[in-house]
Order: structure tokens, then C-alpha cells, then sequence
């Protein structure tokens, strides 16, 4: 099992201090949120707490997830990064294609893109994307994606999306592996169709087993059984050592977590609780995973 280190809501000015302090302590990846702008009023639920309310106010501090993985690149050498979720619905594939070349070159080839459709109608409103058949033009917008990123001289013509040759350079150092976030059958056949992996919320170790094994009947259906594939899981019912080990047994290959709520920290305590919490989880936890 893998840990990546989720810096959800985190001060922006603490970011590089907690990426050096995760690579020290044995992290594979940190693990970048992504939230556009917070309207006042929404015009959908939330659909990861009971009530549909955001648990985030005004206030709270969203980096742009490919703006901080520069920064934080740029303090570091081995730890990974990957977006789970970027919201995909309300970009351009094209010009996110752009970033996405620049910070996977800029790191070395160390990024990750984890890619949600959203949720929030106004996020796709606002900025020029139409809500309406949304699925249908994050699927064409996946295709773009992987198309320009593959460094050669490309067109695309589709419903959504249109262009004649381009070449955008320089190109990913490797292959930028693509995972897919969602709880609904939808989103779990779009991962097994087209992810090298899947990103959950929120879930229970039930619900993360039940899912996880969803996958991979989906992944058989379509050959993929023995195929690399990551299930990234936040878990909210099982914690430490032992609850580390039964999340592996359900098949989690990479344990998304946050060391500083254990210990009783907020998203906003200072940046020395949050650097002692990840060695001590580096300690406790990683280095004894897998003895």
C-alpha cells in the first residue's frame, strides 16, 4: 500500500513546508483538491455529505491544483503528485492540455491527473461550459486530452470539440497516468474503460470494498483484470495501523489521508503540528505497513 498526503484547505503559504515534510516521511504523492470559485448559492446538492451542504466556506484557500504542483515541485525531488479531483467539465481540454505539459515537464514527469466531471452547475455555467450533456463532453474532452499529450502533431474533430493540427512541446517526460473520481456506476465504468485508476471521496471501508469490487469486475469485462490500475481511497472508518491493513485487504492500493486530524488539528493549524503529525505518521504507520 501506498499513502498520499490530501493539503485539502490547507494556508496556501504552508504548501511547500508540507510537501518536503511528506517526501521525508515516506509519502508517495501528494494529493491536490480543486474547487473554481464558492457561489454564494448553488443549484445542485453536494453529493458527498448526507445533507448536500459544502463542508468549505467563502474563505476557505483553494490553489489552483496545477499552479501549486509547480511550487511544490520545485522543493522536491521523488513525491508524486495527482489532482483528485480536477473538475474537467468546466475547462478547456485543449488549454488544459497546456498546463498539464507544462507541470509534468516541470516536475519531471512526476503528475498525476485525476478528473471529475463536477458537480456544481454554476462552475459550468460561469465559465462557459454547458451543464447539459456534461458526460458526453468529458468523455470527448478525455480523448482530447490524451491525444495532445501524446507529444505528436494531432487533429480532432468531434461534436464538442474541434481543431485542425497542433503540437503542443515540449511533451510529457513519461506517460501522465489518467484516474477517474465518482461513486456512481457511471463513473466506475468510465474509469475501468479509460483510467489507470480510480479516486474516491468520502467512503466507508464498506462502501470502499463493495466499490473496489465493482472495478474490478468492471476491469475483467473489459480485459483489463491484470492490467496496473490504482484505487485511491479516503476512508472515514478505519485508522491506524490495523485499519491501514484492513483498508490493503479491501483493496486499497493508495490510502489518500491527512496526519494532522489525528492528532487534533484543523485545516488551518499552523504549519509545525502538521510537519510533526507526518513524521510521526511516517513513523507509526508507513514504515510498519509492511512488516
Amino acid at each position: 500500500m501506498k499513502f498520499s498526503l490530501s493539503i485539502a484547505m490547507s494556508p496556501l503559504d504552508q504548501l511547500t513546508g508540507l510537501a518536503r515534510a511528506a517526501e521525508e516521511a515516506g509519502f508517495s504523492s501528494i494529493v491536490l483538491p480543486d474547487s473554481l470559485f464558492y457561489s454564494e448559492k448553488v443549484s445542485a446538492d453536494y453529493p458527498y455529505t448526507p445533507d448536500g451542504s459544502r463542508f468549505w466556506d467563502e474563505n476557505t484557500p483553494w490553489a489552483d491544483p496545477l499552479v501549486a504542483t509547480a511550487s511544490m515541485g520545485a522543493v522536491t525531488e521523488r513525491i508524486r503528485f495527482y489532482t483528485s479531483v480536477l473538475k474537467l467539465g468546466s475547462r478547456n481540454p485543449v488549454l488544459l492540455a497546456r498546463q498539464v505539459n507544462s507541470v509534468a515537464a516541470l516536475t519531471g514527469g512526476r503528475f498525476g491527473l485525476g478528473l471529475g466531471i463536477g458537480w456544481s452547475p454554476e462552475e459550468f455555467e460561469w465559465c462557459g461550459a454547458p451543464y447539459a450533456r456534461r458526460g458526453k463532453r468529458f468523455d470527448e474532452a478525455i480523448e482530447v486530452l490524451r491525444l495532445i499529450l501524446g507529444g505528436d502533431m494531432v487533429e480532432f474533430h468531434g461534436e464538442f470539440f474541434d481543431f485542425d493540427k497542433l503540437k503542443m512541446s515540449p511533451a510529457p517526460p513519461s506517460r501522465v497516468p489518467f484516474y477517474i473520481g465518482g461513486h456512481t456506476d457511471v463513473a466506475l465504468r468510465r474509469a475501468a474503460r479509460v483510467a489507470d485508476g480510480w479516486s474516491s471521496a468520502m467512503m466507508t471501508l464498506d462502501q470502499l470494498r463493495e466499490t473496489i469490487g465493482k472495478l474490478k469486475g468492471l476491469l475483467a469485462e473489459r480485459g483489463r483484470a491484470e492490467d496496473p490500475f490504482e484505487f485511491q481511497a479516503v476512508c472515514v472508518d478505519r485508522f491506524g495501523l490495523d485499519g491501514f491493513r484492513e483498508q490493503a485487504e479491501a483493496g486499497v492500493t493508495d490510502a489518500i489521508t491527512m496526519p494532522w486530524v489525528f492528532e487534533g488539528h484543523g485545516f488551518d493549524a499552523d504549519l509545525g503540528p502538521k510537519v510533526d503529525a507526518i513524521r510521526k505518521f511516517g513513523d507509526e504507520i508507513i514504515a510498519k505497513i509492511e512488516e
